[in-house]
């Protein structure tokens, strides 16, 4: 069964905004006609029928000479009517809205109890508020209450287009908070060990990630602001295991690094570990993470949670069709290693009485280290990095081991006053150091340069994946949008993450934008809030 709600542009856009459409008699149409944005209206929903039509209107609206076309459309004049039979007969039903099941005897029975405006028209026959919001039915009812009020279809009006121009389904909308679904959902080694303590969780891709850990009492912002300043006071705990772990192993493993990633490598010690920022071939920042290197020819490349699938594919596909004969191994050993990570003033103190091989001193181990050792008996690639600006350890071990070296740390720790911290602490403590995290302080159309981490560019490297990309003219020019800190006047005041930053606020609409919030949070430890943003 094929069903035409006839030659209808799709205006519901134009109309969304808040432009105002016009009759065409002629063709018995809406058309965009006064726009209350910055648009331009072209092609089919501007009436255009034929390919011709669309690229005539186009080279018009962009200041060219309209193409020369030889092809030719007709379309029959406006007809308005209903089934065979139908006409005065109300027993006859003459369906206008398929979804709705109404009819033009109900449309007609509108008007004559009373309902003269084509809104209450709807909002009585529910004609035009199915799943394709009139697409189908709005012109046939719209006419036909026209009839029956003897008026033109101008006079009657046309009802509002509501968003979204396509179904979008609660199930998409509600996503994990649905409760269980057959997507697998994955979880950390810890993961029992913070569900006893009391954490609440949220889902970050497919895992269960702890997000902060209430005491009695406490509201989020409290247990937020608790973790966040024990921790530079003293000392926190946090389950990093979800980041992605890949070893890159092989005698062209240098080679290879230095290809994907826009740092020089060739100079990295063995037991030292440096900030890595990955970009596609257009330029823009993919990923990022901390590699550590533990041999000549082996790599410890660690990659943001939500980036670790699709750095192993980016990688794998360049081995796979590229660089098929370079001598390198790629394994996937996100969950092989559960990692801990230590952070604050007692860190080192706390982690010392439990590793054994290792020289924790700041001279034995600076920042920005890798060692191989043991923690509690168990195999360890201990890193001293940090994401919060204090001193940190990451400590790697074996996932079976994950929970009951997690318990020694935490059973050392909780006596010096160290607590465990969730994700939204850790998004506070790297905000206040200006720590970027990949997909939200990038929006896939951000440079390194444009993200303060320029210098991680190897400005000597002969070729990296992305290098001809930052050279494109857009991407050096001067006015991108760069990633600063932000700090309101009004000290309380959080600003709303994704707020859009105007030139000047007293412009009439529309007002220039020149960029947007990535991150905001309440800084306990500042006394004030903070922010980071994309800015021209």
């Amino acid at each position: 069964l094929i069903m035409s709600g006839g030659w209808t542009p799709s205006i519901h856009l134009f109309s969304q905004s808040r432009g105002k459409p016009k009759f065409d008699a002629e063709t018995g149409r809406f058309l965009p006609d006064i726009n209350a944005e910055n648009s331009i209206s072209i092609g089919g929903c501007n009436g255009a029928t034929t390919m011709a039509d669309a690229i005539s209107q186009a080279a018009q609206a962009v200041g060219g000479k309209a193409p020369d076309c030889d092809e030719t459309a007709s379309m029959e004049g406006f007809l308005i009517g209903s089934a065979k039979g139908a006409g005065p007969d109300d027993q006859v039903k003459a369906f206008v809205d398929f979804q709705n099941d109404v009819t033009a005897k109900d449309i007609r029975l509108a008007v004559r109890e009373g309902m003269h405006s084509i809104e209450h028209v709807k909002r009585y026959t529910t004609t035009g508020m199915a799943t394709d919001q009139g697409k189908m039915s709005n012109m046939h009812g719209l006419a036909i209450a026209a009839q029956a009020l003897g008026k033109e279809i101008p006079a009657v009006g046309l009802t509002t287009f509501r968003a979204p121009y396509t179904p979008v389904t609660f199930g998409a909308i509600v996503n994990h908070a649905k409760g269980d679904l057959f997507d697998m959902t994955r979880r950390t080694p810890i993961h029992s060990w913070a569900e006893e303590h009391g954490a609440v969780f949220e889902d970050v891709g497919n895992w269960k990630r702890a997000w902060y850990f209430p005491q009695a009492g406490e509201d989020m912002h409290a247990a937020v602001n608790r973790e966040c300043s024990t921790t530079r006071e003293i000392a926190g705990i946090f389950d990093a295991s979800t980041l992605g772990k890949i070893e890159v192993v092989g005698p062209d493993a240098v080679k290879f690094m230095n290809l994907m990633y826009t740092n020089a490598w060739d100079k990295l010690e063995i037991g030292r570990c440096r900030y890595g920022i990955m970009c596609r071939e257009d330029g823009f920042v993919y990923d990022d993470g901390v590699v550590g290197r533990l041999a000549e020819d082996r790599f410890h490349v660690t990659t943001t949670t939500g980036g670790a699938p699709r750095v192993l594919n980016m990688m794998e596909d360049y081995l796979q069709t590229e660089f098929p004969d370079w001598k390198v191994r790629l394994t996937s050993t996100s969950e092989q290693w559960a990692v801990i990570a230590v952070q604050g003033p007692k860190a080192r103190e706390i982690i010392a009485p439990l590793v054994e091989g290792i020289d924790l001193s700041p001279e034995g181990m600076p920042h920005m280290s890798i060692r191989e050792g043991k923690i509690c008996g168990v195999p360890t690639r201990l890193m001293r990095v940090s994401f919060t600006g204090e001193l940190g350890f990451e400590i790697n071990v074996p996932a079976d081991y994950g929970r009951s070296v997690w318990e020694a740390v935490y059973e050392r720790g909780a006596p010096l006053g160290m607590v465990p911290y969730g994700t939204e602490s850790m998004h506070v403590m790297r905000a206040e150091k200006g720590f970027i995290i990949v997909g939200q302080d990038t929006d896939g159309t951000v440079t390194p340069e444009d993200a303060g981490v320029g210098w991680a560019i190897g400005r000597k490297k002969a070729d990296f994946v992305g290098i001809r990309g930052l050279k494109r003219s857009d991407l050096t020019r001067e006015g991108r949008r760069q990633l600063v800190g932000l700090k309101t006047a009004d000290p309380k005041k959080v600003l709303e993450e994704g707020a859009q930053i105007v030139a000047d606020p007293n412009q009439p609409i529309p007002m220039k934008m020149i960029g947007f919030v990535t991150s905001s949070y309440w800084s306990q430890v500042l006394g004030h809030s903070i922010a980071l943003a994309l800015v021209e």
